[in-house]
């Protein structure tokens, strides 16, 4: 599986959020993990579809745009529309899961099922083959800079024992996790305080790849 670095811009400095996202391309980010909240699904709010309509006309890198919200068929068209290349949605948050997977996939776009920690893996099998990626969630949505649970891993173990999907992990990732992560089937990191902490942003990407490596 191809290894993929994922940067989270909700920990960058987000009164500079289009030059963030130029500088993690250019750094070598493989796409732009693009968190948002709604503040009714997950206790915190941060921003929606006319930020990244913005922010699309400034960069050409894959935008994966993570839905904590409620009720995600009520505004997907909306990130679909402002440039989303990969929708993942939660879910817990959506009655009818396969129709919004069929939705968004018929727009021409990646769909994706997200799974907050306290979610059993077994709830999302029955989907693997209509997802183009599953996210595991490895902190409780809803904040940046929380510590890894290592106890998510065994969720990536079950579906990569089935299945060859791209398989990303949310939540703590740092140059110690991502090994654990990585060790356990995980492909896509997400990584957010770790990342923006890097004064030369390739230096921290870098790093994470090494980390995978050792």
């Amino acid at each position: 599986m191809d290894i993929k670095i994922s940067p989270s811009v909700l920990s960058s400095d987000l009164s500079r959020l289009a030059d963030e996202v130029v500088k993690m391309e250019k750094a070598g980010a493989h796409m732009i993990h693009l968190d948002v909240m709604d503040g009714h699904f997950v206790p915190n709010i941060t921003f929606g579809a006319p930020i990244i309509k913005c922010l699309r006309d400034k960069s050409k890198i894959i935008f994966d745009t993570h839905l904590m919200i409620s009720n995600p068929e009520q505004y997907v068209d909306d990130f679909i529309n402002a440039g989303s290349d990969i929708i993942t949605f939660h879910f817990e948050a959506t009655q009818n899961a396969l129709e919004l997977i069929n939705y968004i996939k018929s727009r021409g776009v990646k769909a994706a099922i997200s799974v907050k920690p306290n979610t059993a893996v077994e709830q999302i099998l029955p989907y693997l083959k209509k997802l183009d990626m599953v996210l595991i969630m490895t902190v409780e949505p809803g904040f940046g800079g929380q510590k890894f649970m290592a106890d998510m891993c065994e969720k990536i173990r079950k579906i990569r024992e089935i299945s060859d999907i791209d398989i990303q992990v949310d939540g703590g990732i740092d140059n110690t996790t991502i090994k654990e992560a990585y060790d356990a089937g995980a492909n896509i990191f997400v990584s957010g305080s770790y990342l923006f902490n890097f004064d030369d942003y390739k230096e921290g990407i870098n790093s994470l790849c090494k980390a995978i490596e050792s």
